[in-house]
């Protein structure tokens, strides 16, 4: 029975080392991966971002651009100050399982936000729309919470027995719902993404049948498909690696948190950009001298035509 159990308690030792192994490497990678598109957008950012007076969409870029990086420094920091001897525990663990989450959350629930005002301005300020995905938005965060709280409570048991085993940090053990954490989030994008996805189509069809011209609206809704579709499948296979489907190790929130910041603030720049520049149609550049004035959208600038072009657009 003793070797039996020797056996059993050694298997268990060296599947919770493989496990966590992969995250000390991977946070890695994706810190490098969050720094280096840091100074290749850079430029971009001191010359079409800092000029702006501070605003929401200019807060709320610079939030989710430099909480990103303080993120990934967290991820890099938190993982390999717990392989030290004698820094985890039961306590330590428990509680650092729900603070990882909530840090990773708040960077989505930002961005979430900013796509809920693309949306709502892309359905003409549609106080219905902004309403419906606001709710949404409550619900998906009530679901998350819900979760963390359950997965919460029964932590501690699950990681009783493998807590003493000289691990590379916490045991990487999923509770009996720890699928369900990013639920709520993926169903929410993926309204998100309907959305979008609608009103491309329609913009679409409209712009083939009238000409085709290249618009801000046009780029706006191109990078919300990109957004959502990038965002939503990182969401799945992070739920798939949770449940075992994929057969993926475990390997950190890290990368999760570098795209959603990098897509976003790359969207926001290239939005910026295109604001500042004459409106492109498919022969070439539009006329500087075409463009009367600009209209905002929200606090962003956009170039708009004058009113007798029947391809104008306004987004308040």
């Amino acid at each position: 029975m003793s070797t039996s159990a020797s056996q059993e308690t050694e298997s268990q030792f060296l599947a919770l080392y493989r496990a966590g192994m992969p995250p000390l490497y991977v946070c890695l990678v994706a810190f490098t991966w969050g720094v280096h598109d840091y100074f290749i957008t850079v430029q971009d950012e001191i010359k079409y971002i800092w000029p702006q007076k501070l605003n929401f969409s200019k807060f709320l870029f610079l939030w989710i651009r430099y909480y990103t990086l303080i993120l990934l420094l967290f991820d890099v920091i938190q993982i390999h100050v717990f392989t030290l001897p004698g820094v985890t525990s039961d306590d330590v663990c428990v509680a650092m399982d729900s603070v990882i989450r909530v840090v990773g959350a708040l960077s989505l629930w930002s961005v979430e936000i900013i796509m809920q005002l693309r949306v709502y301005a892309l359905y003409d300020c549609s106080r219905r729309v902004a309403i419906f995905n606001f709710l949404l938005f409550l619900g998906s965060i009530a679901g998350f919470l819900y979760v963390l709280i359950f997965n919460a409570e029964r932590r501690r048991a699950v990681i009783a027995d493998a807590i003493h085993l000289p691990l590379a940090g916490c045991p990487v053990i999923d509770t009996s719902i720890e699928w369900a954490q990013w639920v709520p989030a993926t169903a929410f994008e993926g309204i998100l993404f309907g959305f979008a996805l609608y009103k491309t189509a329609s913009s679409t069809t409209e712009r083939l049948r009238k000409g085709n011209q290249i618009s801000l609206y046009s780029l706006i809704l191109r990078d919300n498909l990109v957004y959502f579709f990038g965002v939503a499948c990182l969401l799945v296979v992070n739920n798939l690696m949770v449940v075992g489907v994929t057969h993926i190790p475990w390997f950190s929130y890290g990368p999760f948190h570098a795209a959603v910041g990098i897509l976003t603030t790359r969207m926001l720049i290239n939005l910026r950009k295109a604001s500042c520049q004459s409106v492109m149609v498919s022969s070439g550049l539009v006329n500087e001298a075409n463009i009367t004035d600009r209209a905002p959208l929200g606090t962003w600038q956009v170039p708009a035509r004058h009113p007798e072009d029947d391809s104008t657009f306004s987004l308040p």
